[in-house]
């Protein structure tokens, strides 16, 4: 028997050996393993995943450690797969067991899910791959993913990953940190995620909260997507924070200027209006001249003459003239007159009516008791 054949009977199935990489071939490498035969290593003993060439995992001069899978006649042939395969299980169930989460590599994008690299092949399947649905997985290939193992099973060979279960862990750690950030009074910019009869829904950073219809706008708002729409960017207050049950109350009216905001410059004492009446009470009639914006005629400025009630001369909903006596933004009060216009129209009626009276031959005297006589 020669020398050869000699060494090659006390290399046993099984071994464990280190070599060094002499010859890389497309399909196979040849390592020098410390005896006069060397070791081949075939490019389907390479690596767990699918391998093109045999030059995308190892050099010339790179050491392995390899482990005999076969001795025969004067070949033997050697996996580093299953030395890495050996490592990868004892870390996987680390892993595995304590939840650990780490990163691995997209190796390809197959039907169902993507294939990673743990050492062992590893799968996502699509359902576990993010939070939301993906189309085309084609940009994932060589990404890095933070993933934790979900199934682990040595026997079938099988280690099912998720990099869902590590989002949605990361999202409701942010969420629980921003529920306990959050103040009431706080401003910030959220994203409109859903309309509803009642409000919208906003997201503030990982954790939504709702803008009662009420706080959309300062005027009246019929429906929500009269004022916004999904996905709009908006600036929100904060209201009230229920953190045991997640509930979050918002206002976008509050983060926009007011109605009564700079009024005094758009409004003026003297100035004449059109508005409507809001309310009628005892002591005069409200009455808005802006949107959201209402100024107070006073019942002694009602009328030129006296009147019981409001509701002898006006009625909610009529539209009217007014001129502004007063205007005052710090405390949101205009004071407002349909009398002193009936005064002003009263004068220049009786200036009118005395120009033309020594053109016409008419007795002045006698439209002033007419005059007299309409508020006896």
């Amino acid at each position: 028997m020669s020398e050869a054949n000699n060494e090659i009977t006390e290399i046993k199935v099984g071994d464990i050996l280190n070599g060094t990489v002499v010859k890389v071939d497309e399909k196979q490498v040849l390592v020098d393993i410390g005896y006069k035969t060397e070791g081949i290593l075939p490019i389907s003993e390479l690596s767990s995943l699918h391998v093109e060439k045999a030059s995308e995992i190892v050099n010339e001069g790179d050491t392995l450690e390899v482990k005999v899978k076969k001795v025969e006649d004067d070949e033997v042939i050697i996996s580093k797969r299953a030395i890495d395969a050996e490592k990868a299980w004892e870390d996987l169930e680390e892993k595995y067991n304590s939840g650990e989460v780490f990163e691995t590599e997209v190796k390809d994008i197959v039907k169902g899910g993507l294939v990673v690299d743990v050492g062992v092949r590893g799968f996502i399947p699509a359902s576990l791959v993010e939070t939301y649905f993906v189309e085309d997985f084609s940009d994932y290939k060589n990404k890095m993913l933070t993933v934790k193992i979900v199934d682990l099973n040595k026997e079938q060979n099988r280690i099912i990953l998720s990099h869902r279960a590590v989002a949605e862990d990361e999202l409701e750690a942010k969420k629980e940190e921003l529920l306990q950030s959050l103040e009431e009074g706080q401003v910030l910019e959220g994203t409109v995620q859903r309309l509803t009869d009642f409000g919208v829904f906003v997201d503030i950073g990982g954790v939504d909260g709702l803008v009662h219809i009420s706080q959309l706008s300062h005027g009246h708002v019929e429906k929500a997507s009269d004022v916004v729409s999904e996905g709009d960017k908006i600036e929100v207050e904060v209201l009230s924070v229920d953190r045991d049950n997640e509930r979050i109350s918002l206002s976008h009216k509050n983060t926009l200027p007011g109605p009564w905001t700079n009024i005094e410059q758009e409004i003026s004492k003297g100035d004449t209006l059109e508005g409507t009446v809001k309310r009628l009470v005892n002591f005069g009639a409200f009455v808005e001249v802006k949107e959201g914006v209402e100024g107070l005629v006073h019942i002694s400025q009602i009328a030129n003459r006296h009147i019981g009630t409001p509701h002898e001369v006006l009625e909610v909903g009529q539209t009217i003239n007014v001129k502004v006596l007063d205007v005052n933004e710090q405390a949101q009060r205009i004071s407002l007159s349909i009398k002193e216009l009936e005064v002003e129209q009263e004068k220049s009626e009786l200036e009118q009516y005395e120009k033309d009276d020594d053109q016409s031959g008419f007795q002045f005297g006698d439209f002033i008791g007419d005059k007299l006589n309409k508020y006896k």
